[in-house]
């Protein structure tokens, strides 16, 4: 089987894990403090960088540390993974979902327009799948409407428009360490922001709400990431950018290859790090998916089958909500293995695969 997704991680994580624990210092530390570092020099130019618990929960302290909560509305995709609303939800505001540009599935800015009431605070677009979100289109909305503007970055690990790393244009962006991301730190996650004063904020919230011990300024939550986790992901920073060239090789060869299906498109001036590459099939989406894996042995993954909208958590957001593209991206879309331990073999046979299946139930 080949699989859809497989982390990576080997002697060197083993041997960082190891000096870790033979130091003792084992919670947050220094290690911590030179992973946030160096993810802020080799990601996001330099921005400033703060490491919590999850990807979740770079989120939910990013959109606390920009003050919103109850009575605020903010634009989010409904065609993500339920993270990004929960975090809205979980300070008290409101997610309102937009519809999303069919060819690259994130965020459409007409959408977001036309979504935009005297409650809208925010807009944070999800770069799904590694491609980034239309940030010209956005920021010149948000200075349009007096909104501030956020990032869920959490697939999209190197993405960027016109050389600029997404992470980096809004008040804050957020990124997952979660194992089969395009990196990992086991689990965990990463703020970046410009704002020392956010910056602050994130690291009160994360710890129980004080910098100075028993000087507690906010309520806040254990949120830290352990330096165990932070050595992980200073070990597979090193390797990010080797994997990152590897998975763009692998979707160039998809898309030269692949026939029957519609393959994934690049905004010009993008750039697509491939977390996931994901095709639109017509018909029997689930059939196709079951055909792959059965007959071929090819794994694959859908992401996402139910929009925010409907889900039975979220749902109560957007009653009688009707996105099309949400809908038709739901409907058809399946992701194909894409990760940088695929051999050339299991390239050709990827694409024997779909091309084969696609062809039989056109």
């Amino acid at each position: 089987m080949i699989p859809a997704a497989k982390p990576l991680v080997g002697e060197l994580e083993r041997v960082a894990v190891d000096r870790v624990l033979a130091s003792g210092m084992i919670a947050q530390g220094p290690e911590v403090a030179k992973f946030e570092a160096e993810f802020g020099d080799q990601l996001v130019g330099g921005t400033e960088c703060v490491a919590v618990s999850s990807g979740t929960a770079a989120l939910h302290v990013g959109l606390l540390a920009a003050g919103i909560g109850p009575g605020d509305e903010v634009i989010v995709p409904s065609f993500t993974f339920a993270a990004t609303a929960n975090s809205v939800a979980l300070t008290g505001a409101t997610p309102v979902f937009a519809d999303i540009e069919p060819d690259y599935f994130c965020l459409d800015p007409a959408s977001v327009r036309a979504s935009i009431t005297e409650r809208t605070k925010a807009i944070m677009p999800v770069h799904l799948y590694g491609h980034p979100a239309d940030m010209g289109a956005l920021s010149s909305l948000a200075d349009e409407f007096g909104l501030v503007l956020f990032e869920d970055a959490a697939q999209a690990h190197g993405a960027a428009i016109d050389g600029k790393p997404v992470g980096s244009f809004g008040v804050f962006g957020a990124f997952s360490l979660y194992p089969t991301k395009n990196m990992t730190s086991g689990e965990g996650g990463m703020v970046s922001t410009g704002s020392a004063e956010l910056a602050r904020k994130v690291r009160l919230y994360r710890n129980q709400g004080m910098e100075r011990r028993y000087e507690n300024e906010v309520i806040g939550f254990n949120l830290r990431m352990t330096d165990v986790h932070a050595a992980i992901g200073r070990v597979q920073l090193g390797h990010l950018p080797g994997w990152t060239a590897q998975r763009q090789a692998n979707a160039a060869f998809l898309d030269q290859n692949l026939t029957g299906v519609v393959t994934p498109k690049v905004r010009a001036g993008s750039t697509h790090v491939y977390h996931q590459y994901t095709i639109r099939v017509a018909g029997d989406r689930d059939g196709f998916v079951t055909a792959l894996h059965d007959e071929y042995a090819v794994g694959s993954g859908v992401y996402y089958p139910i929009p925010n909208h409907r889900l039975p958590s979220l749902k109560h957001f957007a009653p009688g909500l009707e996105l099309p593209a949400t809908e038709a991206a739901a409907a058809e879309v399946i992701s194909l293995p894409v990760h940088p331990a695929l051999s050339e073999a299991d390239l050709t046979r990827i694409v024997e695969a779909v091309n084969a299946v696609a062809k039989a139930g056109a």
